[in-house]
C-alpha cells in the first residue's frame, strides 16, 4: 500500500471538523430572484404549479422551491422541479433523486449521464430512464451553484466540504425535469423515447439558464457574475442557528 493512503483517513476526519466547525459561520445566502420565475412559461404547454406537503420540505431542508406540471390538453408532457438551500448543514444536506426514486414507486432501468447544452457551454447532468406500473419516464438531474453543474454524488460531496470549509458558504440547488412517455411505447429505441429525450434534454438546457439567472454569483459561463454572491447587501445575511 502506498504511504500516502494511511493518511487519508486523518486529511478526511480534518475536512469533516473544518465543516463541522464552519456550520455556525457560514452565510446563508438568499437567491436574487424568486424560485417563481424559472421557467414560468413554455411555449405550447400549460404550466400549473405544484405543491410540496410542510412534512416533506421539513424533511427535505428546502429554503424554497418551485415545482410545475406542464401540460398539453389534458395530457402531461413533463415536470420540474427545483429545490434552493440557502446553506447546507449536518442533516440539511440536499437528498439525491436517485435515493428518493424506489420510494416513490420507480423503477430504474437505465442510468448514466448526459451531455446539454446552456448558454454556448456542455454541462454533464445524469440521466435515467424510469418505470412506474404502465408509466416510463425520462429523467434529468443535476446539481447547481457556487458557480457550478455537477452530476456526480461524490464530487458534489466534497465541494460541499470544501467550500464550508474554505468559502464559509454552500448555497446549492437541486434541479429536476422529469418527462413522460405515450403509454404503451416500445422502448429506447422508439420514435416516441427519442422525441421525449431530446424534449427533456431542451428544457433541462433552459433550466440551467432560468436557475443561473436567480442564482446568487451569476452565470461563470458567460461571464454574468455578481459581485458579493447577490444584487445587494441584504442578499446575504449570517445565519445563526436556524433558516
Amino acid at each position: 500500500m502506498h504511504k500516502g493512503l494511511a493518511y487519508l483517513p486523518a486529511v478526511v476526519l480534518t475536512i469533516g471538523a473544518a465543516f463541522v466547525l464552519h456550520t455556525r459561520a457560514q452565510l446563508a445566502v438568499e437567491l436574487v430572484m424568486p424560485l417563481s420565475t424559472v421557467l414560468d412559461t413554455v411555449p405550447g404547454y400549460r404550466s400549473k404549479d405544484q405543491k410540496v406537503s410542510d412534512e416533506e420540505r421539513r424533511v427535505a431542508g428546502m429554503s424554497s422551491y418551485v415545482a410545475r406540471v406542464y401540460s398539453v390538453d389534458s395530457t402531461i408532457a413533463f415536470t420540474t422541479l427545483v429545490s434552493y438551500y440557502e446553506r447546507q448543514t449536518q442533516g440539511k444536506t440536499i437528498h439525491s433523486p436517485r435515493n428518493c426514486l424506489p420510494g416513490a414507486g420507480w423503477e430504474i432501468l437505465n442510468g448514466g449521464t448526459k451531455s446539454v447544452m446552456a448558454d454556448g457551454a456542455a454541462h454533464t447532468v445524469n440521466h435515467y430512464v424510469l418505470k412506474n406500473g404502465a408509466s416510463t419516464a425520462i429523467a434529468y438531474y443535476w446539481y447547481q451553484g457556487r458557480g457550478r453543474v455537477v452530476a456526480n454524488e461524490y464530487q458534489v460531496k466534497w465541494n460541499l466540504l470544501r467550500d464550508a470549509a474554505l468559502a464559509g458558504h454552500t448555497e446549492e440547488a437541486l434541479v429536476r425535469v422529469v418527462v413522460y412517455l405515450p403509454r404503451g411505447s416500445s422502448g429506447e429505441a422508439s420514435a416516441a423515447f427519442t422525441k421525449a429525450d431530446s424534449l427533456g434534454n431542451n428544457i433541462a438546457g433552459q433550466l440551467i439558464h432560468e436557475v443561473y439567472r436567480v442564482l446568487p454569483g451569476g452565470n461563470p459561463s458567460t461571464g454574468q457574475t455578481r459581485v458579493g454572491m447577490g444584487n445587494s447587501a441584504s442578499s446575504v445575511r449570517v445565519a445563526l442557528g436556524g433558516r
